[in-house]
């Protein structure tokens, strides 16, 4: 994948996540009777921009895209004329400024909610939660778990997909408890196991908590037969044909198509020869891999497909839909159990838990919005929906400058019914700012040790 490939999807997303916060911000202080002077994406001097409306609000695009802001009338910006004090943010009641300030995290709330419920109501397909073989010595191979078992529940509720399983799963470890599964083997029949989830980690770099039980998603054996072929690809070329079962590459046998695949990756421009069947008859013909960069790395293909997978789907994937009323519950479920999830999280990272290499930054958000655009529709969308949870997460902390210490200063207000002096507001605004600092410097970090570490 090239830099696009990565930079457009990042930009999407990051364009419409703060186009949907700061026009949360926008909207409920028009209802609130707030005068809204700019509505801005992104920060520094604007490169665009018009004004519109009865107001002439200017509504701008500025140069630096990590942001916007939503600028309205207020006494202590700059000075306000008589006639429209009326329309002042400092001078609207503290019920409705509070209501103003968090309706931009809500906004980002309800994005993902009807993100996930056009997946769930639409159909979208996941991998079925189908184990491997468990690693030998683990405690999944321990607890009797088998190849091929597909789990059905866990502590009694339901597991659609792979990702519900990994979700529960990383829950649970981060709660210290252990779980009770039910698994369905290829005999049909029902087994019950134990997880103890005591001394499984979350940090970063570490093999999910799934792995580290020696659980890994099932992928069945598919046998090395070549399906479809690219015209213009290096195995139409060199003359393969649709049918043709590989026996070996380089006099290195090949029993499945797994084999075939990382031959191919390893050896990108570099000639190799292929021995293969071809209706009962056995020839040798020499492919040399197209080069192509992924993740920045140069790796092999040859741009021919596999037969038989479509027999392998049903074991593999499950297609999960949702009535509309069913969707919308388990939409509202995934943004609490995300929105949850994040705070346990931070929670850990400040009692020193959990490893702030967990935190991470705007270049690995971009890898991940590539990598989900290149997936597919279905996963982008899932992706843009856990980014606006997390999004709309972080502007509530209770740190001045973001949305959640605006709230705070609004909440001691209607408590002790003054405002809180300028001075302690200055003060608060100072001190925000060197924790954004902080948090900004821990995240590029951690994106620049997970550049050098690939």
């Amino acid at each position: 994948m090239s830099l696009l490939d990565y930079l457009l999807p990042f930009a999407l997303a990051m364009g419409v996540l703060i186009l949907i916060h700061e026009y949360g911000h926008y909207l409920v202080a028009r209802w609130c009777g707030v005068k809204v002077l700019r509505f801005c994406l992104g920060f520094g001097k604007p490169i665009f921009s018009r004004r519109l409306g009865a107001d002439q609000t200017e509504w701008a695009i500025a140069a630096f895209p990590l942001g916007g802001y939503v600028k309205m009338l207020d006494e202590r910006e700059g000075p306000v004329a008589e006639h429209e004090l009326h329309r002042a943010f400092n001078r609207k009641p503290v019920l409705q400024r509070m209501a103003v300030v968090v309706a931009g995290p809500l906004a980002n709330f309800l994005l993902a909610i009807g993100l996930y419920w056009g997946l769930y109501s639409g159909g979208v397909e996941e991998l079925r939660p189908r184990v491997a073989a468990p690693v030998a010595g683990s405690q999944a191979a321990a607890l009797g778990f088998a190849e091929g078992d597909l789990i059905r529940s866990i502590d009694g509720e339901p597991v659609d997909t792979w990702q519900d399983f990994r979700w529960q799963l990383l829950n649970a470890t981060l709660e210290h408890r252990s779980l009770r599964v039910e698994t369905l083997n290829e005999r049909q029949e029902l087994n019950f196991h134990t997880l103890d989830l005591k001394g499984l980690s979350v940090e970063q770099g570490q093999d999910d908590p799934a792995q580290q039980l020696g659980l890994n998603l099932y992928r069945p054996r598919v046998a090395p037969v070549l399906g479809g072929l690219t015209p213009k690809g290096a195995a139409a070329q060199a003359g393969l044909q649709s049918g043709d079962r590989v026996l070996a590459i380089n006099d290195a046998p090949i029993e499945d198509w797994t084999q075939l695949v990382q031959q191919v990756r390893a050896a990108p421009g570099q000639p190799l020869r292929f021995q293969v069947e071809r209706a009962g008859s056995r020839m040798v013909l020499d492919v040399t891999p197209a080069s192509q960069d992924e993740n920045g790395k140069p790796v092999g293909r040859i741009g021919a497909g596999v037969a038989d997978l479509e027999l392998q789907r049903d074991k593999i994937f499950v297609t999960v839909h949702y009535g509309p009323l069913a969707a919308l519950t388990k939409s509202l479920r995934q943004t609490w159990n995300t929105t949850t999830l994040s705070l346990t999280v931070m929670g850990r990272m400040i009692t020193g838990e959990v490893s702030v290499k967990n935190l991470s930054g705007p270049v690995t958000i971009a890898d991940f919005a590539g990598q989900s655009a290149k997936m597919g529709w279905g996963h982008y969308i899932k992706f843009l929906a856990l980014i606006s949870i997390s999004l709309g997460v972080l502007n509530l902390l209770p740190i001045p400058v973001l949305d959640g210490g605006h709230l705070l200063y609004y909440l001691i207000e209607f408590v002790k019914g003054s405002p809180i002096p300028e001075r302690a507001m200055i003060i608060g605004q100072q001190i925000g700012m060197a924790l954004l600092a902080m948090l900004m410097a821990f995240a590029f970090y951690n994106d620049i040790n997970r550049l050098v570490a690939s």
